[in-house]
């Protein structure tokens, strides 16, 4: 993908990361000349009309969007079976990782984030806008500290029709009531998910768990969430009643819109820093006598910076007397720092002890980039100049984090996606099949098998079914029976025959069969076809010597009409039959006529 230009003109530079739907890189403007991220639907979805449609929503929600708490959109296009977006560029963390690598945070970083998501949610809901996707994977706080909402992937206006019924739309450990049970999402429901972020920010707990996404969205419904005090004593007490509003499983008891929201968390910041007496218990007192002495503490830093800085002056000044070798040795390092990253502890220690320096391992941390017990980052940097006796602190990888894979036989092809990316792994190989027993766009297999052990970011190809293989009936009327059999025999059907007496269809053609042709039947299925016999026949029986009425009724017996004609001449008796057409024992179609010649005496 590096080097691969997007519409033109965005040149993509490096991957940034990966998602269940669709991959991040960061790319150049070749015409404006500025950094940008860009997001690239997986191959996988690009024929996919919903995930399509997903992306191309999320370019046009985000669009018109014009807020700094907003990540911006600035472009979005398809190009060889690939789709994407264009949007801004930062540098940061995204909420998810600050609180799993910090959390439970200061409540008054925790009310500050929040207050600036409620002006992201505020400015799209007046615009009609519900982001129905709010968790702390789509916060960012950039470098500066700036808060950027992000992925409006399953954002639509509220007067959309795009919101079906019965679909449970967002991240079940985020997802309000309303959309746990298939209901549209309303402005609301961002509300309650902002709620859970601010619970998990503060406790380092999510308020609901379970075994499936399903389970999680079942206590979403039906389970009210743990005082998050509980878990963290030091929370404000007026704070937490925000958080526990916000959860309200009844809409209607809600903050009704985020400036609402916003609002009380305002006041809840002005009340930190003015009188926190009014609102705190005992517990939150001690939390901010705590951060007294923190104040204090740093005071007293700054004063021993101070006191170090007349040191300095001091030794400078014995320098001049007693030798400025070792004054210019304290103030301007000499030793290079050499380069640690992807090297063994044994490896470093090896080389920095002919430096005269050493080194200390403060952080372990999954990678699968750097093998297990090798150096992933260092401080200093390698090039930076330290002194003698100094340590190198660094990362060192403990090698690809083990996932298990969760099991989405079973699943829609959709759900696989999401559960997989919810443990950490990808969507790889997807097969379609035809399945006699499994419903289309089901997942039948999936390779590696459920509970097997895989790192992070692996990929599980699936097999999902195209439901009953279905093949289309052919067009045999007309035809003959060999004929027939052997065309829908070639179709993968088979011909099952029946045979009737026909007046307009040759015998051995086919008359008429079952189901129609262009009609579309599971494979294997019966075709009946009916078989003409041709016309019904009989045979002529013999009506000489027969009177008139016995002649007729043997006739209408056998299926004919008679046809009488009188003769006063020829051998017989007066009243029989003299004569007969066709002759008896012929055989003729049924409801033919047959000629006789009855003899009647003139007087």
């Amino acid at each position: 993908m590096e080097e691969q230009v997007f519409g033109g003109r965005y040149k993509v530079i490096k991957k940034l990361g990966a998602g269940g739907m669709a991959e991040v890189y960061m790319a150049k403007d070749g015409i404006l000349g500025r950094t940008v991220a860009i997001k690239v639907l997986h191959s996988r979805f690009a024929h996919e009309a919903n995930f399509v449609e997903r992306l191309r929503r999320e370019a046009q929600a985000a669009a018109n969007l014009n807020h700094p708490n907003i990540v911006s959109i600035f472009d979005w296009g398809g190009q060889d079976d690939a789709y994407f977006i264009v949007m801004e560029y930062l540098e940061g963390r995204n909420l998810k990782e600050i609180i799993e690598q910090e959390a439970p945070l200061a409540p008054d970083r925790v009310i500050e984030i929040s207050r600036k998501v409620c002006s992201a949610l505020q400015f799209a809901h007046r615009h009609n806008i519900i982001h129905r996707d709010i968790k702390p994977h789509n916060i960012i706080i950039t470098s500066e500290g700036e808060v950027k909402v992000t992925d409006f992937g399953i954002a639509v206006a509220s007067s959309s029709n795009l919101t079906q019924t019965g679909s449970i739309v967002g991240t079940a450990y985020y997802v309000s009531p309303e959309q746990a049970q298939g209901k549209p999402a309303q402005a609301t429901s961002d509300i309650y998910s902002l709620g859970i972020v601010m619970y998990e920010m503060l406790t380092r707990q999510l308020p609901f768990k379970g075994d499936s996404p399903v389970a999680v969205a079942f206590k979403q419904v039906h389970e009210a969430p743990v005082s998050p005090r509980r878990h963290n004593p030091i929370i404000p007490v007026r704070l937490e009643k925000t958080v526990m509003r916000a959860l309200s499983k009844n809409s209607s008891e809600r903050y009704q819109s985020a400036y609402q929201m916003k609002e009380d968390l305002t006041s809840l910041g002005k009340s930190e820093g003015e009188s926190k007496d009014t609102y705190l218990g005992e517990r939150e007192k001690n939390y901010w006598e705590d951060k007294t002495i923190v104040v204090t503490r740093q005071q007293k830093k700054e004063k021993s910076s101070r006191a170090l800085i007349i040191t300095l002056f001091i030794l400078a000044a014995l320098a001049l007397i007693s030798g400025a070798y070792i004054v210019f040795n304290l103030l301007f390092p000499s030793i290079v720092v050499p380069s640690l990253k992807g090297k063994t502890l044994v490896e470093a220690r090896s080389e920095l002890e002919t430096k005269g320096l050493s080194v200390e391992v403060v952080k372990e941390t999954y990678s699968n980039v750097v093998g297990a017990g090798k150096i992933i980052d260092q401080e200093p940097q390698a090039g930076e100049k330290i002194n003698e006796g100094e340590k190198i602190r660094v990362t060192v990888s403990k090698g690809g984090k083990q996932i298990i894979v969760p099991d989405v036989v079973g699943r829609t092809g959709e759900e696989a996606g999401f559960i997989l990316g919810q443990s950490g792994l990808q969507i790889g190989k997807t097969e379609r099949i035809f399945s006699d027993t499994v419903s289309e766009g089901i997942v039948i297999e999936q390779d590696p098998k459920a509970n097997a052990k895989v790192s992070l970011d692996d990929t599980v190809n699936i097999v999902v079914s195209k439901g009953e293989e279905k093949v289309e009936v052919p067009d045999v009327a007309g035809r003959t029976s060999i004929e027939a059999g052997s065309i829908i025999g070639q179709a993968g059907l088979r011909a099952q025959t029946n045979e009737e007496y026909s007046d307009t269809v040759v015998k051995d053609k086919v008359i008429n069969q079952s189901p129609e042709a262009g009609s579309e039947v599971k494979k294997d299925s019966i075709v009946e076809i009916t078989i003409s016999k041709g016309p019904e026949t009989t045979v002529v029986p013999y009506l000489v010597g027969m009177n008139e009425k016995e002649a007729k009724d043997v006739l209408e017996k056998a299926g004919l009409i008679i046809d009488v004609k009188y003769a006063s001449v020829g051998e017989g008796e007066n009243g029989r039959v003299l004569e007969q057409y066709p002759e008896a024992n012929t055989e003729i179609k049924k409801g033919s006529t047959v000629s006789v010649s009855v003899k009647k005496e003139t007087s």
